[in-house]
């Protein structure tokens, strides 16, 4: 699956992804560091890329309606935020993406929990 990480993610995250199979791109690297949501939106619709953020104004369906792309998965952060979690956060969506798609769907992830939103 194709994917885009948003500038709050770092290389080890980036590696996760690829070890999974992945073809991962990220903000960072594409340099649209600070661009805003819209335009991140636009380029992942017309790339066909899962958004990965940790951003909650992409959890705003009618702002970014998840059925026009590839999908939308914003990670939750409790409140005792740490490296092994978010670790722990990205594997635990990885692993329902092997039983479940995302396409077309805003998928909010929190730990031993994934809520869906599912577009009409």
């Amino acid at each position: 699956m194709k994917f885009k990480l948003d500038e709050n993610f770092g290389t080890r995250t980036q590696q996760i992804f690829k070890q999974k199979g992945h073809n991962v791109h990220t903000v960072l690297d594409e340099n649209l560091k600070s661009t805003p949501d819209s335009n991140l939106y636009e380029i992942c619709c017309r790339e066909q890329r899962c958004l990965v953020t940790l951003d909650l104004d992409f959890t705003d369906v009618v702002r970014f309606p998840p059925k026009n792309g590839s999908g939308i998965a914003v990670i939750r952060q409790p409140r005792n935020f740490s490296l092994p979690i978010l670790e722990m956060l990205i594997h635990q969506f990885l692993e329902t993406l092997e039983t479940m798609s995302i396409e077309g769907n805003l998928w909010i992830i929190e730990p031993g929990r994934i809520r869906i939103h599912l577009s009409e």
